[in-house]
């Protein structure tokens, strides 16, 4: 893990939420769990602007890929463990089933979207590349995913992902996060 990435655990895990998620995901018994996105880049942004690490975090998100059920129940039952697991934390959890994006995608965004292939294809998917970030702890080691580095979430710059055509969601997203940390800027 080179030192951005040990930075970016360090800071994700200030967030006591994130700590214990972290640490406790693994009894969920999900395939391929990765505490994902907002709960993570928003820490490090509240941190950058010396705001508690937790400030202003509207939901924690669990992506997970599970090919054998792609029922909207198996998933609504995941996310019933879950709050029951780390109901104590009082956050607000959103676990998805990375497989099933697919069956819902085009009804919500209005274009297809291809059979993800892993809960780390989800990531991929974020709008802001900055934002496209995961964590993962399996035997004591965790593991970052940032499939366009952590360089851009570091110098607080909302690029586009170049993976992703969202058409007006993406600048009404960077308005959102810039009204939050003003000190974000899009790319030049």
């Amino acid at each position: 893990m080179d030192d951005l990435a040990q930075r970016f655990v360090q800071d994700a895990l200030r967030n006591r939420c994130n700590q214990v998620l972290l640490e406790r995901l693994p009894e969920l018994d999900l395939p391929d769990a990765w505490l994902v996105g907002g709960c993570l880049f928003q820490t490090v942004w509240n941190l950058q602007g010396d705001q508690p690490p937790e400030a202003g975090i509207r939901d924690y998100d669990i992506f997970y890929f599970d090919p054998c059920d792609l029922s909207e129940a198996a998933e609504t039952a995941v996310n019933q463990r879950a709050r029951n697991a780390f109901g104590n934390l009082g956050v607000e959890l959103e676990i998805k089933n990375q497989a099933r994006v697919h069956t819902w995608y085009p009804a919500w965004f209005g274009r297809p979207c291809p059979a993800l292939q892993s809960a780390c294809e989800g990531v991929d998917r974020f709008l802001v590349g900055s934002t496209s970030v995961g964590m993962q702890q399996t035997q004591g080691q965790t593991r970052v995913y940032a499939p366009y580095g952590l360089a851009d979430l570091y110098q607080g710059i909302l690029r586009c992902n170049p993976r992703v055509d969202h058409g007006t969601l993406y600048p009404q997203k960077a308005r959102d996060y810039q009204a939050r940390w003003p000190w974000l800027k899009l790319p030049d």
